[in-house]
């Protein structure tokens, strides 16, 4: 995807789950989705820094960066929803590129990819885009209904992780 899809993404993400994390539609919701907007966003851009240094889709495109922003608000207490853009811009570049991503970098350059993807140029990307989101948004209710709360305090964890000097 290019940059204008991952935005998209990033928005309709935290619109989204901002009525996934707060649904009573209310001055909560709006700053629920205040809240996360910008983490989400900017975690939906980061992975294309690459392209200013190192090598696209490589470099920042990969499960060990995707665990340091996973980690970040552990042992930091802050960026909780960063890994959720990050993640989101990943799955897009997976699912609806044709190129695909080196997950495993940098242990190994395979790019992994699915043959439904579309070229970013394509006129189809914002509506591929569109539908990836919608599903992404469809399994971060699923998962915050059914598996884990989204919208966890990580102040505990955060305190653990400083006592173990992180």
């Amino acid at each position: 995807m290019n940059k204008r899809g991952h935005v998209l993404n990033g928005l309709l993400l935290a619109l989204g789950l901002g009525f996934i994390l707060e649904p009573s539609l209310t001055l909560a919701t709006a700053e629920t989705i205040a809240e996360i907007t910008v983490p989400v966003v900017l975690g939906a851009l980061f992975p294309d820094v690459d392209t200013a240094f190192g090598r696209h889709r490589k470099t920042l495109h990969s499960l060990p960066v995707l665990a340091v922003f996973l980690a970040y608000p552990i042992v930091f207490g802050n960026l909780q929803y960063v890994w959720i853009g990050v993640l989101t811009h990943y799955i897009l570049d997976v699912v609806g590129s044709r190129r695909g991503i080196a997950l495993f970098h940098p242990l190994s350059d395979k790019e992994f990819g699915m043959p439904s993807g579309v070229t970013t140029s394509s006129k189809y990307a914002d509506l591929v885009t569109v539908i990836i989101t919608g599903i992404e948004l469809a399994a971060f209710w699923a998962i915050h209904t059914y598996v884990v709360n989204l919208d966890l305090d990580l102040s505990a964890a955060s305190e653990a992780a400083a006592g173990f000097g992180l």
